[in-house]
């Protein structure tokens, strides 16, 4: 066939073969594309599990910080409470760490203010 022109029965043969190494590749591929889209799929489950079991712990939390608050707060008659915390929706969650740590100091404050409300108030 040197010189010659492949027969097109050659020419065929190379065509399918050409034709079956691709969906070969796009099958591999796919393949490949598939697990791929598992494995981020699954992390992606336990991101939204990890971050479930956050949020739980922090509304526990803050659900007992309001608590004692509460409890500090209905010492004065002049102040009336309100309603349980809800979540903010525009809170950052990679915040959460932050938002939490602030909570303490703030709850010391209303304790050291309650406590100087009721001094005055005896006098």
């Amino acid at each position: 066939m040197t010189g010659e022109l492949a027969s097109p029965a050659m020419r065929y043969k190379e065509i399918v073969g050409l034709a079956r190494g691709s969906a070969d590749n796009l099958r591999a591929w796919e393949l490949a594309r598939g697990e791929e889209i598992e494995r981020q799929l699954a992390d992606a489950h336990a991101a939204v599990a990890t971050a479930q079991e956050r949020e739980e712990k922090a509304r526990e939390r803050a659900g007992r910080w309001w608590k004692m608050a509460l409890h500090n707060v209905s010492r004065l008659a002049f102040v009336e409470a309100l309603d349980d915390p809800e979540p903010v929706p525009t809170a950052r969650p990679q915040y959460l760490d932050r938002y939490l740590e602030e909570v303490k100091p703030s709850y010391q404050e209303l304790v050291q203010a309650v406590l100087g409300l009721g001094w005055r108030a005896k006098r």
